[in-house]
């Protein structure tokens, strides 16, 4: 981490003699948000989800799979998470974190009635990817001179990432029979689906670690992520002023 400190003091000239990393990588996320928003749920299974009634958990489990697999923003919260973890042991601590505090809301948004406005709560989101790299650029650091708890920022950033679907669910007026047990299903869904989409991260993570690109790019990988939470940002924003 220390190194990677150092080389934060040249990495804004490095963010700009190779800019066309993050134009490629932005490109690729708004085409992405241009086909579903944050939290969407594909016309086909939203009317699925409407018509079943009794304890469905297989569909569940694919539909909570589905979600994590295909969500662009947990998947950049998720790669911010981990970007410096190396220990197995690590990682399963903050993916844990982050679980808890996924699965915490999205059960009790439900029953609770819980009801967030879904463009507001998929900005926090947004948010939760910028405020995650830039820890990892170590920029609270260097603007207020201390480490904000990493392990707390990531069950609270988890919540919010809960009540995002919970308020999507709630929307689509999923019947109360067998309602307990299907939500239990897509939550574990959704862990199979962070599972794989971890799992590819940490493949692609582990080849990038072992060059020396690694510590040389990782400022303008952040940068990027960053760029990509504003832009989450953005257009959930302009989705609540206009919609």
């Amino acid at each position: 981490m220390s190194n990677f400190l150092a080389a934060c003091k040249v990495g804004s000239l490095r963010l700009f003699s190779h800019a066309w990393w993050p134009v490629l990588l932005v490109s690729c996320l708004l085409l992405v948000a241009s086909e579903a928003l944050a939290h969407g749920v594909t016309s086909g299974d939203k009317g699925y989800i409407q018509e079943i009634t009794g304890v469905h958990l297989l569909p569940f489990i694919y539909l909570g799979a589905k979600h994590m697999v295909t969500g662009y923003d947990h998947l950049l919260f998720l790669f911010g998470v981990i970007f410096f973890l190396y220990r197995l042991k690590d990682i399963g601590l903050y993916v844990s974190l982050f679980a808890i505090g996924h699965s915490t809301t999205l059960l009790l948004g439900v029953f609770m009635g819980i009801n967030v406005n879904a463009y507001l709560i998929d900005a926090i989101i947004g948010l939760s990817v910028v405020y995650k790299a830039l820890d990892n650029m170590g920029a609270f650091q260097r603007w207020f001179g201390f480490q904000p708890n990493t392990k707390v920022a990531t069950i609270v950033f988890g919540l919010f990432h809960g009540f995002g679907l919970a308020t999507k669910i709630q929307e689509f007026e999923v019947s109360a029979d067998g309602l307990f047990a299907n939500l239990i299903a897509f939550n574990v869904g959704v862990e199979i689906g962070q599972l794989l989409a971890l799992s590819a991260i940490l493949i692609v993570m582990g080849y990038w670690r072992r060059t020396g690109s690694f510590l040389r790019h990782a400022y303008l990988a952040n940068a990027v992520m960053m760029t990509a939470g504003f832009m989450l940002v953005g257009y959930q924003l302009t989705g609540f002023f206009v919609s």
